[in-house]
């Protein structure tokens, strides 16, 4: 993965959403709590405000937010700095 990749918001909260709907407990809890459905969920993938709804969910959680940082390889400060990105 280049570096621009590694540092695109959207790229990482796409990534992070791919990994959350991975984990049947996350994607559960997520679209439990979120009120998303998955034919929504499908459809929207890409909104920023999905994402941001993706990402504050982990960061809710601090051991989820780990766990899905180190499966991406990254730092879970990344998932934070992408959020705020994102919410701009």
């Amino acid at each position: 993965m280049s570096a621009a990749a590694t540092n695109d918001p959207t790229a990482i909260a796409l990534r992070a959403l791919a990994a959350t709907l991975g984990e049947q407990r996350l994607a559960t809890r997520f679209l439990s709590l979120s009120g998303i459905d998955p034919p929504d969920l499908r459809q929207r993938a890409s909104d920023p405000d999905v994402l941001v709804a993706l990402l504050r969910f982990l960061e809710a959680h601090e051991p989820d937010l780990v766990a899905i940082a180190e499966e991406l390889g990254v730092k879970p400060a990344a998932l934070v700095a992408a959020r705020r990105e994102l919410e701009q």
